[in-house]
């Protein structure tokens, strides 16, 4: 449900047939807007599972994160 295209915000991850970034949601959905209110106020051509898609892309994404710490420094 979430496409990432280089002809569309600039490769920026998109819900799947839309131009809405997914980081655009996550926003939504940190401030304290409930999916409802989402799809309600804000983008009423989407429904709950694509709101749901944004949540799992995040989740993929930092689950699939390497990490990669610095040498401790001597003292």
């Amino acid at each position: 449900m979430i496409s990432v295209r280089p002809d569309v915000h600039l490769g920026k991850p998109c819900i799947a047939g839309t131009r809405i970034p997914v980081v655009n949601v996550l926003e939504l959905i940190e401030a304290g807007v409930s999916f409802r209110e989402i799809i309600e106020e804000y983008y009423p051509d989407l429904n709950e599972g694509q709101v749901k898609a944004c949540v799992r892309y995040a989740i993929d994404v930092i689950q699939n994160e390497e990490i990669h710490f610095a040498p401790a420094e001597k003292a």
